[in-house]
Order: structure tokens, then C-alpha cells, then sequence
């Protein structure tokens, strides 16, 4: 007895260490951008549990999802103690990632990571967010423009699955209201133009219009300015492509803008941005160059202690990075939906994003005050331009959508070739 009592004591006791599943931190200095990365990882783990209907109906369009959240235990020290998301047609907005062929875990893994602000490209005073990794934009709304988003999402929806999904409109992916210290703040998510794969070295928002379609003085003097149509015209630019993409290009563009016509819609552009290889080889080499002088500086003259071993896994980084290399102008498709390459014995390949941007401005006056004073003020700012520059002039912005899509696509047409 006494002996196994001594075995006893002399047994050690293992403590095991519980290990709790990991929990995503949604870090972000800004406690919206916190919520935000927060909302979308709740909303679409929340949908997983959802059927997918057969068809939408009516109501689905009408439909929104909301949590509240009141004193949260869990990683409170990036996130608030008090906020809410609302999000707005899930069901719908599922319905259209998939459509745009997106699926919902990336969607997710892409949204989690702190988004950061851009510069704002536009004069509505919206704020602009881009993802960790490039491919979606969020852009802030008013609450008017999310009562435009919910009217435009009921033709929009159709629309992409009569085209299959193929369209240059904005591919809207979710759109959500989030309250965060008694504030609501109204965001919609949409697919990035320009995914970061291949830097955009020029880039022009166009309307069709002449004038005061000019960018200004201080937009270009910026680091990547956006210019406008005369600047596209005096610049000799052409989007060579080829008659085989032109026509199917031509062919997207003209069913957009039917459609965009078809409901009073207006003042849109088309947003082009120009890759060019050549260009982008030489900002290679010359990075590859400052890289070299780094690596000789390091080298601390000759003492040995620097230099990379023949068979260090980093020896062989300047061949790998030319063998893979994003200068050499490969469109990735899983990432530049929206790039189409240059055809043609031009001076040097170029490779063109295009897409429709700024498309919830209606013409038609509404009942409602704000309606009202947006109608007076087109019509103002269209009569204004009358006066300074005649009558006669085709090329003022402020037009009707039949007359605006008219000149637009001529506009296209002239500019593609």
C-alpha cells in the first residue's frame, strides 16, 4: 500500500492549455472602418445560413438585415461598446456576387483587412475607401442616394442577368448603414476598376462633352491626376484595340447606356485608365537599380558579412521577380475584369481599363424638395452654359439623357479604334 502511494505522489500532473478557436481583431484606427469589417464578416456568416431561392421576389428588394450590439466583450479595444449594422437586400446583393462571379469567403478575407481611405476623384464630398488587396472600392452615400440605390437596384438586378453579368456599369456588391456614437453612416461596395495589378498611368474621366471638360490646375498637379475630355483630345489619345474588341466593347457600351437612358439616368462617364509596358519596364529597371545600390552599400566594403550565399533562397529575387513580373503586361483575369490589351504597330503596348462610373444621377424633377432643387439646378447650370457659350454648342455636360447618350457614344465611337 505504502508503495503505491509513493508512486502516487511521485506522478507528475500535466496541465493542458486550452486552445480557443481564432477570432478575427478588425484593427483599424478608424472605429467606423472597426464596424465595417465587423458588418461584413457578420452579415455574410449570417447568409451562409440562408437557402439561396430559386428566384427573387419583390420582397427581397425591400428586405434588410440589423444587429445591434451593446457593450461587446469581445475585442473592445478596437471595436466600440456600442454600435449597429444594417444591411440592406442581402439576398439581392448575394444574388449579384455570385453573378459577378465572386465568391462570399474571399469576399470576406478581402473585407477584414483595415481598408484604407483614397483620395476623393469626385466633387460630392462622398469619402472613398479601397480594400487591403485593391479589388473593391466603398464609397459613403447620403441617405438619399441609398433611396436612388434601392429604386435603381430593382431594373439593375434584372439587367445583370439578362446580360449575364456582363455590363460596364458598377458591379454594386453589398450595401450597408452603420451607426456608430449615434452617427449613421451609409456605405455600398463595389468591384474596383483598377485592381493594383498593373499600375494606370494616365487616367481620364469622359463624358463626351467639350466644355469646360478640362481639368483643373491643381488636379494636375497631383501625383496621378484625373483628366477630362479636352485633356483626352489635346493628349492625341486613342484606344486601340482592334475592330473584332471594338465591336464587342461598342456593343456592352451601347446596351449600358440604353438602359441607363431608359431610366432618366445621366451625367455618367466612362473611366479610362492606360496601363503603359513600356513605362512600366522602366520603372522596373530603375527600382532594380536603386535595389543594387542598396545591396552594394550594404556590403560594407568588402567585409563579407553582407553578401548573399549563392544558395540563400533570396539569391535568385531579381530573376524571379522578371520571370512573374506585372511590367511585362499579363492581365491577370482572375483581377482586371475590366482590361482590354492595345492592338495594332503602335509605338508601345498599352493596356486600357474602361468602365461606366456616376450612375444615380436621374433627370426627370420628382415630388420631393430635393428632387425639385437637383432639377433646378441642372437646368440652371445647363442655361448658364447656354448663355456663355451659345445655343448652338453641342458640347454642354447638362443635357437630356436621350441627347447625353447620344453624344456620348459618338464620343466612343470616335475614340476607339
Amino acid at each position: 500500500m505504502s508503495s503505491v502511494m509513493e508512486s502516487l505522489a511521485k506522478t507528475k500532473t500535466k496541465r493542458f492549455k486550452v486552445k480557443h478557436p481564432k477570432r478575427k481583431l478588425f484593427r483599424s484606427n478608424d472605429p467606423l472602418l472597426s464596424v465595417f469589417m465587423w458588418g461584413v464578416n457578420h452579415c455574410v456568416k449570417e447568409l451562409q445560413h440562408v437557402n439561396v431561392p430559386v428566384m427573387l421576389m419583390p420582397d427581397d428588394f425591400r428586405s434588410y438585415s440589423k444587429v445591434k450590439i451593446d457593450n461587446h466583450s469581445f475585442n473592445k479595444e478596437n471595436l466600440p461598446s456600442h454600435f449597429k449594422v444594417k444591411e440592406y437586400c442581402p439576398i439581392v446583393f448575394r444574388n449579384l456576387r455570385e453573378r459577378f462571379g465572386i465568391d462570399d469567403l474571399d469576399f470576406v478575407n478581402s473585407l477584414t483587412k483595415s481598408p484604407k481611405p483614397m483620395d476623393n476623384p469626385g466633387k460630392s464630398g462622398a469619402k472613398f475607401y479601397i480594400s487591403s488587396d485593391r479589388l473593391y472600392v466603398i464609397k459613403t452615400l447620403t441617405s438619399e442616394e441609398v433611396e436612388e440605390m434601392h429604386s435603381l437596384l430593382k431594373q439593375y438586378h434584372p439587367y445583370i442577368v439578362e446580360r449575364h453579368g456582363k455590363t460596364l456599369l458598377p458591379q454594386y456588391l453589398a450595401m450597408y448603414r452603420l451607426t456608430v456614437d449615434n452617427v449613421e453612416h451609409y456605405m455600398v461596395l463595389m468591384r474596383n476598376v483598377f485592381t493594383g495589378h498593373l499600375k494606370v498611368h494616365k487616367k481620364y474621366d469622359l463624358k463626351g462633352s467639350t466644355v469646360d471638360r478640362e481639368a483643373s490646375g491643381k488636379e494636375k498637379q497631383k501625383k496621378e491626376p484625373t483628366l477630362k475630355d479636352n485633356d483626352f483630345l489635346n493628349d492625341g489619345i486613342k484606344i486601340t484595340i482592334g475592330d473584332e474588341a471594338k465591336e464587342k466593347l461598342m456593343e456592352t457600351l451601347n446596351a449600358d447606356v440604353e438602359f441607363l437612358t431608359k431610366h432618366a439616368i445621366m451625367d455618367y462617364s466612362l473611366l479610362l485608365g492606360i496601363h503603359d509596358t513600356e513605362q512600366a519596364l522602366e520603372d522596373e529597371r530603375e527600382t532594380e537599380l536603386e535595389e543594387d545600390d542598396e545591396d552594394d552599400e550594404y556590403d560594407s566594403g568588402g567585409s563579407g558579412v553582407a553578401l548573399t550565399p549563392p544558395d540563400s533562397p533570396g539569391a535568385g529575387r531579381h530573376s524571379l521577380q522578371k520571370k512573374g513580373s506585372v511590367a511585362d503586361g499579363r492581365i491577370d483575369p482572375e483581377r482586371d475584369i475590366y482590361a482590354i490589351p492595345s492592338q495594332g504597330n503602335g509605338e508601345g503596348k498599352e493596356i486600357y481599363f474602361l468602365s461606366l462610373v456616376d450612375v444615380l444621377t436621374h433627370y426627370e424633377i420628382m415630388d420631393t424638395q430635393k428632387d425639385i432643387l437637383a432639377g433646378v439646378k441642372k437646368m440652371t447650370a445647363k442655361a448658364a452654359k447656354t448663355v456663355k457659350y451659345g445655343s448652338s454648342v453641342d458640347g454642354i455636360s447638362t443635357a437630356e439623357p436621350d441627347q447625353y447618350a447620344k453624344r456620348f457614344l459618338a464620343f466612343m465611337d470616335e475614340a476607339i479604334e
